[in-house]
């Protein structure tokens, strides 16, 4: 199992959260197969300058794939709300009473008017430096969760293909055991054919129609490439890195083989043998497009 977690997906799912005296952060990211490496960022405001940093983090830690990432910010009420300096409000206030022992005349200030005052009302003001870093690191937790996340189905899709790859492989066993007797039973109807016909061949042009029909009937080299493909399908799968691209080429490798052993089918059990083998191929290929 453990070759097996070799492989990665490109569709995943991640997302982490943060709340800290300043407020909460949230990040997901979220991955779908592509053929090369595409990020989009929704950063908040205030995170914008980040983008730099995270689009490299994407771009060392995952080779393919349409990713999305989000990163909100909500300060929190505390920090937003203002709050009264008191000490400033002291000093204001025996500023005030000394005004009004030299100036009993002098009109004291509305509460109003006294908040209006410079320093009087405060606004705590946000550590950036703290949230960025926060971001930062809260970021590359989701980008572990999602390269995990990738791994798990990876190892999913490499169990499937693996399973199909046996089945391909027991499909080339069969049609390979039944070529003796596909070419004798090819034989025999051509004998027939021509009893029927009354029509006497001479021997050496008889036998150059038979040579010509076990040519045309003969499938020992797409076999032997169908299986060659296969063990690399097999190798490729327990290889670290991105591997997708060569996988699907592997496919499309395996149809032509299919499609060649289809094409120079004389019976239906080959043709049975053949129809099955692109039907497995297929679904091997379905789930390869999801493979970074």
């Amino acid at each position: 199992m453990a070759t097996l977690r070799r492989v990665h997906s490109m569709t995943a799912f991640a997302r982490v959260d943060e709340a800290a005296s300043w407020g909460t952060l949230h990040v997901e990211i979220r991955s779908v197969n592509q053929r090369y490496l595409e990020p989009h960022f929704r950063l908040h405001e205030s995170l914008r300058d980040l983008e730099p940093i995270l689009r490299e983090a994407l771009r060392t830690r995952l080779a393919r794939g349409k990713v999305e990432c989000s990163i909100r910010f909500e300060s929190s009420e505390a920090v937003q709300a203002p709050t009264v300096n008191t000490a400033r409000l002291a000093a204001i206030s025996d500023a005030l009473t000394t005004i009004q022992q030299h100036v009993p005349s002098a009109v004291p200030p509305t509460t109003l008017e006294l908040l209006n005052q410079p320093g009087v009302m405060e606004t705590q003001h946000l550590d950036q430096l703290a949230i960025k870093a926060a971001a930062k690191t809260l970021f590359e937790q989701a980008l572990e969760e999602l390269i995990d996340a990738r791994a798990r189905e990876g190892g999913k899709l490499a169990e499937m293909i693996s399973t199909r790859l046996t089945a391909v492989s027991e499909q080339v066993a069969t049609v390979k055991s039944l070529l003796p007797q596909l070419l004798e039973r090819q034989r025999a109807q051509l004998l027939e054919r021509l009893e029927m016909a009354k029509t006497e061949l001479d021997p050496q042009r008889l036998e150059a129609e038979l040579v010509l029909v076990a040519q045309k009937a003969d499938v020992d080299e797409e076999l032997d490439r169908l299986t060659a493909h296969v063990e690399e399908v097999s190798r490729q799968l327990t290889q670290a890195g991105p591997k997708g691209r060569r996988l699907d080429f592997l496919m499309q490798e395996l149809n032509r083989e299919a499609n060649t052993l289809s094409s120079k089918s004389i019976v239906a059990e080959s043709t049975r043998c053949a129809v099955e083998l692109k039907v497995l191929i297929e679904q091997m290929r379905e789930q390869i497009q999801n493979i970074e």
